[in-house]
């Protein structure tokens, strides 16, 4: 039983330093990748006649439509699974229905490890429903 504590006692550290390392990892990658990403996506889409607005609440990314506050695009680190990864919160309105959808950017991939191509392709494919409209 002793045995056993002590293992998850040492998961459990090794756990909370992992976690730690990915929050600053997403700080980093929010900073550095994802905003400016993000803005430029942003002030094309609205050159385009899409009015998107780019927010960072908390420690994340939302890109929300100018038009319906439950359209958007929001990013978050996930670190429930086994490797912390940043995902994203697609909402989009649908007449009365609301449709919700949360992935990753790039599975299995750290925040670290993400790239400014990866942050656009993601949005892309992401803001296909908006773009068909």
């Amino acid at each position: 039983m002793q045995r056993a504590i002590a293992t998850a006692r040492d998961r459990a550290q090794r756990r909370r330093a992992q976690t730690a390392e990915a929050e600053r990892a997403y700080e980093s990658f929010l900073q550095e990748v994802a905003i400016p990403v993000t803005k430029q996506v942003a002030a094309v889409l609205k050159a385009e006649g899409h009015a998107f607005t780019v927010s960072t609440p908390g420690a994340g990314l939302r890109l929300a439509s100018d038009r319906t506050r439950d359209d958007y695009i929001e990013f978050a680190l996930d670190t429930a699974s086994e490797l912390p990864q940043v995902i994203a919160r697609i909402s989009r309105t649908r007449g009365s229905r609301t449709l919700a959808d949360e992935r990753s950017i790039k599975s299995d991939i750290p925040p670290d490890a993400l790239t400014e191509q990866d942050v656009l392709t993601f949005l892309v494919d992401a803001l296909q429903p908006w773009l068909e409209k």
